[in-house]
């Protein structure tokens, strides 16, 4: 365990930083979250971790690290005791499994709730505009107002959302809502009385975002109450406490979730290595009632489904076995293997999490 406090770098209402935060408690770590101004901050990570993006975390020793997947992995394979990976290979994989998803599908609904209303857009731009900058002779209803446009023309509007499938993307986001709460209705977290790595995932789009934002927020009051305690729950929980166990195998009330990865995430994967191998830095794509046009390529993700594939590699074979078996039940099977020449440089994120090749998505750069 670290005696000094591990330095998180990272805005009070930023995804990756609260997923962070959130991880640093369950596991008793001590840290101080700091924000370090803009935009001298932006170019002091770039040096040091090679890309800006939040969170950056500071070791005791003053390494830097960032990429929230890979700092995680690295900490658990640091401070084995109290992990937050169960021991049955396949429960482990599929906490693999919905972490990714939680970070890389969420983020756009996550974005959308946060900048296309103007309720959510005027509460994050005045607390950004705030927080993260010093005061200058730039006016905060200026930087207000290029913060909001700098983040619907990179995230939302330029990632793929319109008039034409707003509806759709807050449906997903609402049978989200509704799954979760029927599982947290029953027990505290994915796999039962102690949070695992898909809980950790999770918290990205809802700890800062969804059970944060105005809009959301109301909806989950509302309807949905049971994520809220679920998220009680895992900011005041430390799993030291051996009393805390998994459940055996995979819950019947997880079915919907992997069926949402196998059916929309693992495609819109797919669809993303498809649109890189005929050089598009765009593509359209399709998944029941959601039609998005021109979302926005991403390089870093082809990597996401290459760890994904690696993670299933490194099963026991009778673990694979299983795992199979599951995956195909929820049509994840398929679209995980669909890609075999992922067009990816071998060396991408390869000295991840102290030095990172790629951003989620490269925009603004």
């Amino acid at each position: 365990m670290f005696k000094e406090p591990i330095i998180l770098y990272g805005s009070s209402i930023s995804y990756f930083t609260g997923k962070m935060e959130n991880y640093f408690r369950i596991k008793g770590m001590p840290y101080k979250r700091i924000v370090s101004p803009y935009p001298a901050f932006a170019k002091k990570m770039k040096k040091t971790v090679g890309v800006h993006q939040m969170p950056a975390v500071e070791l005791p020793d003053g390494r830097w690290m960032t990429d929230t997947t890979k700092m995680i992995q690295w900490f658990e394979n640091e401070l084995k005791e109290n992990t937050i990976l169960p021991e049955d290979p396949v429960q482990s994989f599929i906490c693999f499994l919905i972490e990714d998803w939680a970070d890389e599908w969420w983020w756009r609904p996550a974005m959308h709730y946060r900048w296309h209303y103007k309720k959510g857009a005027d509460f994050a731009s005045n607390h950004l505009s705030r927080e993260l900058f010093k005061p200058s002779l730039t006016p905060v209803w200026l930087r207000k107002i290029l913060l909001k446009r700098r983040q619907r023309n990179g995230y939302t509007v330029g990632d793929g959302v319109s008039k034409e499938n707003i509806k759709s993307i807050e449906k997903n986001v609402i049978n989200l809502f509704e799954n979760l709460d029927k599982i947290f209705s029953k027990r505290r977290f994915i796999f039962g009385d102690r949070p695992s790595l898909a809980d950790i995932g999770l918290s990205g789009p809802f700890f800062r975002h969804f059970a944060l934002d105005p809009i959301p927020l109301e909806i989950i009051k509302n309807d949905y109450p049971n994520i809220l305690k679920w998220l009680d729950f895992l900011w005041h929980t430390k799993i030291s406490d051996d009393t805390f166990v998994y459940l055996k195998g995979i819950p019947d009330d997880l079915e919907p979730l992997l069926y949402e990865i196998g059916n929309t995430y693992l495609p819109y994967l797919c669809s993303n290595v498809s649109a890189i191998k005929k050089q598009k830095k765009f593509f359209d794509f399709s998944s029941g009632e959601m039609h998005f046009k021109n979302a926005r390529y991403s390089q870093y993700r082809i990597w996401c489904l290459k760890e994904l594939q690696d993670q299933y590699k490194l099963l026991p074979e009778e673990s694979k076995r299983e795992g199979k078996k599951i995956l195909k039940k929820f049509k994840c099977w398929t679209p995980l293997w669909e890609h075999k020449d992922l067009l990816i440089n071998s060396k991408q994120e390869k000295k991840l999490p102290f030095w990172a090749d790629r951003k989620m998505l490269g925009v603004y750069e």
